[in-house]
């Protein structure tokens, strides 16, 4: 099949629509307590918000690219701005709980397919690159925003912050191709499978001899769907190509490090250095805002760079980092070993990501969305696995 020709839309555009996904992640960190004080329930249980937008993105990643290559762009942007429309409706709105968890939902939903159409647009390394780098910058300032936006406007309209996104549609749109990528019929049977098996996924940091399981045992019914479906949601073709895998698999194995180490550093940094946790966290800003603007230009450098060369490089650099948390209690090493984690992820996800969509360019953008998955899932698991280490 021959490679689909992609517009070009303007990166700003590309990142805008992209980049506050991250407020949904990293935003509500510190309205959480005035949420759970409006609502009169505990902080646990409004964490529920948090958890229900990661599930919206992991599921929504796929099911939206899947609805990109077999209806097109269009289709994909109209559908995906009026899941965070409604979500953040609700979220603004609607002060209990039931309805926020699920307006939260409907955000990750909506945005993870923003951010999976801007990849697939993204017609250079150097646009692939302002889109990652936007989500960087975004999540590392999305928890200082988020709190400065529920002192002034409330908390509600703070989880409404991923709408911000919509901003980008019309003029997305105004260069979105017509028709769809890869016309196909669509593989509903494959879609179900997918969902369910991100779903136990998403659960196993949590759950995981039970969503392990679940795991394992779906994981055979979707290896077994495959073969006898090769071109359907999942087309066989990227598990298949060597590219592609090993950039998603790198692309796992940075964001496992990045997002653990963000969990591990603030109380090592309080116990050392005597700053308070407010200080800590606009300490661990700087390292982590160095990461997302320094990646632009990381990727756009490396664009022609053998894939072999960026293969070791970035992995490389997440090394190190590891490795001066584990041998310093010294503050600014341990912020030192921040930036490099955060620099390694975020030029990473930009590289990885445009060298497996280049790898498989007649199916961009399920291998997109497949390859966000990765990522996303590694940005879950990595504290988890910090929390077993401590």
């Amino acid at each position: 099949m021959s490679a689909p020709a992609r517009t070009r839309v303007a990166g700003p555009w590309l990142a805008l629509l992209a980049g506050p996904l991250s407020f949904g992640i990293a935003g509500p960190a510190l309205i959480l307590p005035d949420a759970a004080a409006s609502l009169g329930t505990g902080t646990a249980a409004v964490t529920w918000i948090v958890t229900a937008f990661g599930w919206g993105i992991a599921v929504g990643t796929p099911l939206l690219a899947g609805l990109h290559s077999h209806r097109g762009v269009r289709t994909a942007l109209l559908t995906c701005a009026a899941l965070v429309l409604a979500g953040a409706v609700v979220a603004a709105t609607v002060a209990w709980l039931p309805a926020l968890v699920v307006g939260s939902a409907l955000q990750g939903l909506g945005t993870a397919g923003f951010t999976t159409v801007a990849m697939s647009l993204a017609g250079s390394a150097r646009a692939m690159g302002l889109v990652t780098s936007s989500l960087a910058v975004v999540g590392s300032a999305s928890p200082l925003i988020g709190d400065l936006v529920g002192d002034a406007l409330g908390w509600q309209l703070a989880l409404a912050l991923p709408a911000v996104s919509l901003l980008a549609v019309p003029a997305v749109l105004r260069s979105a191709p017509r028709t769809p990528v890869v016309p196909s019929r669509f593989d509903p049977m494959g879609a179900i499978l997918v969902t369910a098996l991100v779903t136990a996924l998403v659960f196993v940091p949590h759950f995981w001899l039970p969503a392990g399981v679940a795991v394992v045992l779906i994981a055979v019914l979707v290896a077994a769907h495959l073969r006898s479906r090769p071109d359907g949601f999942v087309p066989a073709v990227l598990l298949r190509t060597p590219v592609f895998l090993i950039s998603a698999g790198l692309a796992f194995v940075l964001a496992v490090v990045n997002f653990g180490l963000m969990y591990v550093l603030p109380p090592r940094l309080t116990e050392h250095s005597g700053w308070t946790s407010g200080e800590v966290g606009l300490a661990l800003l700087w390292p982590l805002l160095f990461g997302g603007l320094v990646s632009y230009v990381v990727v756009a450098a490396t664009a022609r760079t053998p894939f072999r060369v960026v293969a070791v490089l970035f992995p490389a650099l997440a090394a190190i980092g590891l490795v001066l948390t584990g041998v310093s209690v010294v503050p600014v090493v341990l912020l030192v070993a921040q930036a490099l984690a955060s620099l390694a992820a975020a030029s990473g996800q930009g590289v990885y990501a445009v060298r497996a969509g280049n790898a498989v360019d007649s199916h961009r953008a399920p291998a997109m969305g497949l390859f966000n998955l990765t990522y996303l899932l590694g940005a879950a698991f990595g504290p988890a696995i910090a929390a077993l280490l401590a």
